[in-house]
C-alpha cells in the first residue's frame, strides 16, 4: 500500500541540497514531486491543492538545522501535514454509554463490512474484554447472515440469529432487546450494502439508525476504490451522522489515496484500518504512524504492539534464556520462533513496519513465497522424531530420506534446513558472547522467503 507514494516522496530528500533556508525557489521542484506523488496515489484533487499550499506556507522561510539537509527539513514539514491531513491523533471507539453500546456498520456491498464486523468484535473481546453480540440486518444477500454467523464463531463472540424474511429494523430491535437482557457490553449491527448508492438503501439505514440510536456509526470503505471511496464517503456522511471511518484492504494493490482523502472530505476520524483476511487483521489507525510509513520511516511502535499481542510471554522468556546462554536451542525452538513470527502477520507484515532502509528485503518476497517457505520448514521439522529435533547431528542419510518423504520435499531441502539451523546456533553462541556485530553479519539470508531459504 502506498509504495509508489513512498518512493516518490523519498526522492524529495535527495533533490534539495546545500541550502541554509527553504525558499519558494529551492522547494519548487520538490513540491512538484509531492503533488505528482499524491495525484498518482489517487488523492482527491482539492485535497492535493490544499495540502501542497499548506506545506509551502509552513516550509518557506524555515531555517535548516545544521544536522539536517534541506530535503530532510522539508520532509519534516510534509510528515506533520500528512499527519494533520489524516487526523493528527488516533481516536478510538466511544463506548461510554449505558450498555449495550450500539455500533452501526455502514457501507457499500463488497467493502468488507461483514468481515470487519467480525474483526472489530474480536478486537473488542480480546483487547477491551467486552462481551459482544453481533447481528446481521442484511436480508438481501443470501449468504450474509450465515457469513456473519461463521465469522462470529471464529471471533469467539455471540451471534443473534435473523432470517431474510424479517425486516431490518425488527431484527435490530430484537437484537438490542436480547443484548440488554443478556448483559452484553456492545452490539454490532451489520447492515445491508448495495453495489451503488441508492435511495432505498439510504432510507433503510436511516430508519435503522433512528431505531437503535447507535453511539458509533462507522463507515466501512474499500481503500482500493480510490476517488470513488471519497464520493461514497461524502454521500453516506450527508445521509448519516457518521462518527468514524474504517478503511479496508489497505494491504491490497491500492494506491492508497482514500486514506489521505476521506478524513478531509468527511471531517470524520479514521478509526481503524483493515489489513489481510485474518480476523486479527484490524489495526487502530494512527495518523502519525501512517505518515511515518508513507515517508519510509516505518512504524516501530506498531511492530512492538503486534509482538505483544502475538508472542507468548512465558515462551519468549524461556527463549531469551537460551539466547543468553547459547545452550539448549533445538529444532523445536526453531519451529516455535517461526510460529511466533507467523502470529505477528508474517515476515512481510513485519518488514512493512520497518524503516525503508531496513525493509529492502521485502522486495525479495514474491507471491506467497514466504508463507510457502514457512510451511515447508514446519513440515520438515514435524516429520522428525523428538530425539531428532533435539539432536540433529544424529540425522544420517536414511533418516533424512524418511523425513523428506514425510514432508513431501527433497533430501536437499532437508539438508538446507539443517545447514540453516546450524548457522542459527552459531549466531546464538556469538550473541551469548556479546558479538552483536558478528551476529548481524551472520543473519544475512536466514529468514524465510529471503536468500538462502528453501522456497
Amino acid at each position: 500500500m502506498l509504495d509508489n507514494l513512498t518512493q516518490r516522496l523519498s526522492k524529495v530528500v535527495k533533490t534539495l541540497r546545500g541550502q541554509a533556508r527553504l525558499t519558494e525557489d529551492n522547494i519548487q521542484d520538490a513540491m512538484r514531486e509531492v503533488r505528482m506523488a499524491l495525484l498518482e496515489a489517487d488523492v482527491a484533487l482539492p485535497v492535493v491543492k490544499d495540502f501542497v499550499a499548506r506545506v509551502k506556507e509552513k516550509a518557506v522561510g524555515q531555517e535548516v538545522i545544521a544536522s539536517l539537509t534541506p530535503g530532510q527539513a522539508l520532509v519534516g514539514v510534509v510528515h506533520d501535514e500528512l499527519k494533520a491531513l489524516m487526523g493528527s491523533a488516533h481516536e478510538g471507539l466511544n463506548l461510554a454509554t449505558q450498555p449495550p453500546a450500539v455500533v452501526l456498520m455502514a457501507g457499500l456491498q463488497g467493502a468488507g463490512k461483514t468481515t470487519t464486523t467480525g474483526k472489530l468484535a474480536r478486537l473488542l473481546r480480546e483487547d477491551q474484554k467486552k462481551k459482544v453480540l453481533v447481528v446481521s440486518a442484511d436480508v438481501y444477500r443470501p449468504a450474509a447472515i450465515e457469513q456473519l454467523k461463521t465469522v462470529a464463531g471464529q471471533a469467539g463472540v455471540d451471534f443473534f440469529p435473523s432470517t431474510a424474511e424479517q425486516k431490518p429494523v425488527d431484527i435490530a430491535l430484537a437484537a438490542l432487546d436480547y443484548a440488554r437482557k443478556h448483559h452484553h457490553d456492545v452490539l454490532l449491527v451489520d447492515t445491508a450494502g448495495r453495489l451503488a448508492i441508492d435511495e432505498a438503501m439510504m432510507l433503510e439505514i436511516k430508519a435503522l439508525h433512528a431505531a437503535v440510536k447507535p453511539i458509533e456509526t462507522l463507515f466501512v470503505v474499500d481503500a482500493m476504490l480510490g476517488q470513488d471511496a471519497v464520493n461514497t464517503a461524502r454521500a453516506f456522511n450527508e445521509a448519516l451522522p457518521l462518527t468514524g471511518v474504517v478503511l479496508t484492504k489497505l494491504d491490497g494493490d491500492s494506491r492508497g489515496g482514500a486514506a489521505l482523502s476521506v478524513r478531509h472530505v468527511t471531517g470524520k476520524p479514521l478509526k481503524f484500518a483493515g489489513v489481510g483476511e485474518k480476523l486479527s487483521g484490524l489495526e487502530p489507525f494512527h495518523p502519525d504512524r501512517m505518515a511515518s510509513r508513507i515517508l519510509g520511516m516505518g512504524d516501530i511502535l506498531g511492530l512492538v504492539e503486534e509482538a505483544r499481542r502475538g508472542v507468548d510471554e512465558d515462551k519468549a522468556r524461556a527463549f531469551a534464556q537460551k539466547l543468553k546462554t547459547g545452550k539448549g536451542f533445538d529444532l523445536s525452538d526453531f519451529k516455535e520462533q517461526i510460529g511466533q513470527m507467523r502470529k505477528m502477520g508474517g515476515l512481510s507484515s513485519m518488514l512493512d513496519k520497518l524503516p525503508a532502509q531496513f525493509a529492502q528485503a521485502a522486495g525479495q518476497l514474491q507471491g506467497g513465497a514466504e508463507e510457502k517457505a514457512i510451511g515447508r520448514i514446519e513440515g520438515i521439522i514435524n516429520s522428525m522424531t523428538p530425539a531428532e529435533r533435539a539432536k540433529p547431528e544424529i540425522l544420517k542419510a536414511s533418516r533424512k530420506r524418511r523425513i523428506a518423504a514425510g514432508a513431501g520435499v527433497t533430501v536437499q531441502e532437508v539438508n538446507r534446513l539443517l545447514n540453516q539451523f546450524e548457522q542459527t546456533q552459531k549466531v546464538m553462541k556469538q550473541f551469548s558472547k556479546g558479538g552483536m556485530a558478528k551476529m548481524m553479519r551472520s543473519m544475512k539470508g536466514m529468514l524465510p522467503g529471503m536468500p538462502g531459504m528453501p522456497r
